[in-house]
């Protein structure tokens, strides 16, 4: 059955942990699906794991449109949530709503949306009013590296604390059905977690929020220009990945591939005439 909001939310109730992932393509979201994840989730990280740019800053709309497309094809039960890249909300609110929509027709239940500021309270609340989901997004804000000054912890006095606490009531206020929780201390996180009725996403922020997130090549060890310390690794495709190759390329070399099991055979008449055919 397809997981909802409402299913979401009454996890929260009932102390049930959300698994979310992201996912890029249609197999590994059919994948992912089969095994029973609650939210998948089209992140701008895509913008390093797959494309191989710079920064998540990068990604375009147009790509987040590609691959939520591709992922909403895989996928039959979790809940679809797609990130809205740097400037496809910043800029105002009719734009933030068309963005938004062109997601959701892409293929996504809902959007996540990174910071608290008035003006992505007002667009949380247009957006949520006009029936469109949203996530938040707190703490570590990827979009806002430059302001923050690089990958910094967040929430590491009780002051910060609570300025993340007020912006989550805010998100809340405004319509988002969870938030997320980046980089942030596990006491901290679980204090924001429960003083508020909405389920926090933890990534980097210890075991106590309601549900975890991590990039999925961070966990499948595929992607390891860069890797972070609140990833766990579960396995390595990396290496798995170079070793076929290496496989594939010596069979190729040495002629054991393809062999007969891997190749389509004339029947024993039409070889005899392609024997007996002479070229003019």
């Amino acid at each position: 059955m397809k997981k909802n909001i409402q299913k979401i939310l009454k996890y929260k109730q009932t102390g049930k942990k959300i698994t979310v992932l992201t996912a890029y393509d249609y197999s590994t979201a059919k994948y992912f699906d089969m095994a029973g994840v609650d939210i998948i989730l089209i992140g701008d990280s895509l913008a390093q794991v797959v494309l191989g740019y710079e920064s998540t800053t990068d990604i375009t709309m147009t790509e987040m449109k590609i691959f939520t497309s591709a992922v909403a094809r895989g996928v039959r039960e979790a809940l679809i949530v797609s990130d809205m890249p740097f400037m496809s909300f910043q800029i105002d609110r009719p734009q933030t709503a068309k963005n938004a929509l062109e997601l959701i027709k892409a293929g996504a239940n809902a959007v996540k949306i990174e910071g608290c500021s008035e003006y992505i309270i007002d667009c949380v609340k247009h957006l949520t009013q006009t029936g469109i989901p949203v996530m938040g997004h707190l703490g570590f804000t990827p979009m806002s590296i430059n302001a923050l000054g690089g990958h910094k912890i967040q929430g590491k006095n009780l002051n910060r604390t609570l300025e993340i606490l007020e912006q989550a009531k805010k998100l809340q206020q405004a319509g988002c059905f969870s938030v997320v929780l980046e980089m942030v201390p596990t006491e901290s996180a679980k204090f924001i977690s429960e003083n508020l009725d909405i389920p926090t996403i933890g990534i980097g922020a210890g075991k106590y929020t309601d549900g975890q997130v991590l990039v999925s090549d961070d966990i499948l060890g595929k992607y390891d220009d860069f890797c972070p310390k609140f990833a766990k690794k579960y396995s390595n495709l990396k290496e798995i990945m170079i070793n076929c190759a290496k496989e594939y390329c010596t069979d190729v070399v040495s002629g054991n591939f393809p062999n007969e099991e891997n190749s389509f055979k004339l029947d024993d008449e039409e070889i005899k005439k392609l024997e007996n055919y002479k070229q003019c």
